[in-house]
């Protein structure tokens, strides 16, 4: 009988054991992002993404006792997500690659750079997702082209997304491209606000140095924005408004196999006119024929207007085949009447400006396999800048028009040699014609000049990443042909990253690069003063191909939210012209070529502390011109700003996001007329050319977002920003003119106290 009992309990043991273990491994099916924030406060992780990525997805949550490593090994495997761990504190979820995507291995290897959503990668490029992005100081949308410059080295000399500098180079050397399009013009209000909607713009790629070789042009850098490459099932929308302009936003499923987006923004000038349109207005008419004529001509009825749309429409051909359609158009429009009274009668006249962009592109990719990838690319962009400048006193009629033509054909190959090795070829052909009119009715002048160069480029390039990802290596050579000059550049390009210690990173960068257009100023007041710059092609003699060298060492200590890196560099560029620098001295009119070298180091720390993060960069740089066919030859560059800060904190709460920042720059280098002995011969008698600085260039900038839930699927975003809370007058540019026998002054300053205020509905 006691046996009996013995086994009745034994059994009864069993039972509620089975059941312990039963009721263990049936666990709950919850919401991944539910399952993640259960994570971060068992391991002390902080998982980082975009919240769409994960919208819809449930797993059931991973047993309590598993390692991390073995938690995000359980979550890959049942998920169509990625988890990179980082550094042991932060790590990257994304959508694993589909079959249309490249297999490139650059990866993320510093997390929340500045801010989330702005990341470094192993090839050493900055990537800028707009889907995780946070909040900048001073900016309400996420103007893509203001963004960029918050990276170390990246700023712009006065203010305008027109004229963004990297290491010391000029806008014109800048690489822009708009999902593979390349565009001549990144503004709107001629410079202050970019020309791409936020909205459709999903991710922005930025390359200093290291550039892939697929990519030409550029010598300076690149700054290449892209779409979203998947194919929505539901409908999303937005509707936005803020002092400048209003906008809307639409990403359209048509069926399971394609998906459209499109996007429009236009002024607001037409119905009101706010303070910040105020002040961008006062800011691009600055000592322009737009604010000021002569004495005898009253400007009136001033009007300005600018508007862009753009669409991007994927298909899903089959398993293997995807089409990818787009098209921007964008447009700039300024106006006003020249008033004055001749023999006793009032006369009044037009003059405007108008700058206008379209261009259009189709992308074809095939997956012939696992480890074979094919993607065509065909490209048509064209740009125009025409002005009309009515001179009433002489009645004459002045018209000027830059117009760019370019096509782009390329092809590129991807094979998947092995899990570590992947090879990458193709060709690219592209035909540029730049056209430049000048037209005077009285006396009769008509100038018309129309160029044409076509290049041939083959490129290749192995991508190397070791099994335990801690190596990385992009090594190339390109090879392009000018056959307009019968000239043979090769270009070799290289990006090694290495991760040792488990917090350091050790980086190299190379690059040979060359660029066939360039913007020059004949003179200060073409084009109405307001956008002077014109393109023009290199024709291999006064103009020569502008070439570049450039190599870079970088080394960056990750470790529980704080981030210290320091990146050295020198830059070489041959090529350019003494009219594509803007000089405003001794050598405004001068026509010759030569060269400029740069110097420095991007310094960045940064500490992240849960839902607050601060940052400190220090960009330092030596930069100077040569040019043999000048007295002097050799001066500091026009853009060599020796030193720049910027320090700045933001805060993210479950809705409301806060930033606020310092920028500093010691002052732009300038020439000024020697004190005592200003004039001889009757011109200005210069000192040592850029001996001289502007004052330092200070400025402080807040900006909040709040997110509010109106209802089911529609949510709101508040936003308030003030750029130059102080309304500093910062000293942007200064020049000399002879006035009444004396040397007169003029100086150019930045944008005062701005705010800005912003409203959009999601749906």
């Amino acid at each position: 009988m006691a046996i009996k009992n013995k086994l009745y309990f034994l059994c009864f043991l069993f039972f509620i054991f089975s059941f312990e273990i039963c009721a263990q491994e049936t666990r709950e099916v919850l919401p991944l992002t539910e399952v993640l924030t259960r994570l971060q406060q068992q391991y002390n992780v902080q998982f980082n993404y975009a919240e769409d990525s994960l919208e819809g997805i449930n797993v059931i949550p991973p047993k309590r006792d598993l390692s991390l490593t073995e938690v995000l090994s359980y979550l890959e495997h049942n998920t169509q997500l990625s988890f990179q761990n980082l550094d042991g504190t932060f790590i990257l979820v994304r959508l694993k690659e589909t079959p249309f995507e490249l297999q490139q291995l650059s990866e993320v290897i510093v997390s929340k750079y500045i801010v989330k959503g702005i990341n470094r990668l192993s090839d050493g490029a900055y990537e800028i997702n707009f889907s995780e992005f946070d909040i900048l100081p001073g900016l309400t949308d996420t103007d893509v082209l203001q963004a960029v410059q918050a990276l170390p080295g990246i700023q712009s000399i006065n203010e305008t997304v027109s004229n963004i500098n990297i290491r010391g180079g000029t806008h014109d050397q800048n690489l822009i491209l708009w999902d593979g399009i390349k565009m001549y013009q990144s503004g709107h209000f001629f410079g202050l606000i970019s020309m791409f909607n936020p909205q459709i713009t999903q991710q922005v790629s930025v390359l200093k140095n290291g550039t892939e070789t697929a990519l030409t042009d550029g010598v300076s850098g690149t700054i290449s924005m892209e779409t979203n490459t998947k194919i929505n099932d539901k409908f999303k929308g937005s509707l936005g408004l803020n002092f400048i302009d209003t906008n809307g936003f639409a990403d359209i499923p048509i069926n399971e196999k394609s998906s459209l987006q499109v996007a429009a923004r236009k002024s607001i000038s037409d119905f009101t006119e706010t303070p910040t349109y105020a002040n961008f207005f006062d800011r691009i008419a600055q000592d322009t024929e737009v604010e000021m004529n002569t004495n005898d001509i009253l400007n009136s009825d001033q009007e300005f207007d600018f508007y862009d749309m753009s669409f991007r429409w994927l298909y899903s051909i089959s398993e293997k085949d995807r089409l990818q359609l787009n098209f921007l158009n964008a447009s700039n429009e300024l106006s006003f009447n020249e008033n004055s009274i001749l023999d006793g009668f009032e006369t009044s006249r037009q003059s405007s400006l108008r700058q206008n962009s379209i261009a259009g592109g189709i992308q074809y990719k095939r997956s012939w396999n696992d480890i074979w990838q094919t993607t065509f690319e065909i490209y048509e962009t064209d740009y125009k800048l025409k002005a009309i400048n009515a001179n009433i006193i002489d009645a004459q009629r002045f018209q000027q028009e830059n117009v760019v033509s370019e096509t782009s054909l390329k092809l590129k190959a991807n094979y998947k040699i092995n899990d570590k090795l992947q090879w990458f070829n193709g060709y690219h052909f592209v035909e540029t014609e730049i056209t430049n009119l000048d037209d005077v009715d009285n006396p009769r002048f008509r100038s018309l000049v129309s160029e044409v160069v076509r290049t041939h480029g083959l490129f290749s390039q192995l991508n190397y990443r070791s099994s335990n990802k801690k190596t990385n290596l992009n090594f190339g050579l390109r090879y392009n042909y000018i056959d307009k000059f019968k000239k043979h550049i090769l270009e070799p390009r290289l990006a090694f990253n290495h991760k040792f210690l488990s917090h350091f990173n050790f980086e190299i960068l190379g690059e040979f690069k060359h660029q066939n257009t360039s913007q020059i100023i004949n003179f200060q007041n073409d084009f109405l003063g307001i956008e002077k710059r014109r393109w023009q092609l290199s024709n291999d003699a006064d103009i020569p191909v502008i070439r570049s060298k450039q190599v870079s060492f970088g080394l960056s200590y990750i470790k529980k939210g704080w981030l210290l890196s320091a990146d050295g560099y020198y830059k070489y560029v041959k090529g350019i012209t003494t009219q594509s620098q803007g000089f405003q001295n001794q050598y405004e009119f001068v026509k010759t070529n030569g060269n400029y070298d740069a110097f420095g180091a991007d310094f960045i720390l940064r500490k992240e502390i849960k839902d607050f993060t601060a940052w400190l960069s220090y960009t330092y740089m030596n930069s100077n011109y040569t040019f043999n066919g000048l007295p002097e030859n050799s001066f500091p560059n026009n853009f060599d700003i020796s030193h720049s800060v910027t320090f700045g904190a933001a805060y993210s709460m479950e809705r409301l996001k806060l930033s606020a920042g310092l920028n500093w720059h010691s002052g732009k280098p300038t020439t000024r007329p020697i004190p005592g002995n200003e004039i001889v011969n009757d011109a200005i008698n210069f000192e040592g050319t850029n001996s001289s600085q502007l004052n330092d260039y200070l400025r402080i900038d807040i900006s909040a977002l709040y997110d509010l839930n109106l209802w089911k699927d529609t949510k709101a975003d508040l936003g308030i920003s003030i750029w130059n809370v102080l309304d500093k007058n910062n000293q942007i540019n200064n020049f000399y003119r002879i006035i009444n026998d004396g040397v007169n002054e003029t100086l150019q300053s930045s944008l005062g106290l701005t705010p800005n205020a912003v409203l959009r509905v999601h749906f």
